[in-house]
């Protein structure tokens, strides 16, 4: 019963994460400039996923909510994940990132 109350306060609190939100975030704020291959392609650290996000809205983005964002991206996407496949093309040479 005390696991579901401090879930319950966190998530009122807004410290709880939604990666469902978060994914949101990156489908509306992201696929717009480029394909989602080079946002989950690399392995950043928190601060360099916040420098990203930073960076994006300098040219343009209007992130809603950004620490959904910032937090689905480090939980799936973060310098502590394995690194990402290599995604090949048909002739064998790895497909160029957009």
């Amino acid at each position: 019963m005390r696991i579901v109350y401090l879930i319950a306060l966190l998530a009122a609190n807004g410290l709880a994460a939604d990666p469902a939100r978060g994914e949101k975030e990156e489908a509306q704020n992201c696929i717009g400039c480029h394909s989602l291959r080079i946002v989950h392609s690399q392995r950043l650290s928190k601060a360099a996923w916040n420098r990203e996000i930073d960076k994006m809205a300098g040219w343009g983005t209007n992130v809603g909510d950004r620490e959904a964002l910032l937090e689905y991206l480090v939980a799936n996407f973060g310098d502590d994940k394995p690194a990402a496949a290599v995604v090949l093309t048909q002739d064998g040479s790895a497909a160029r990132q957009k």
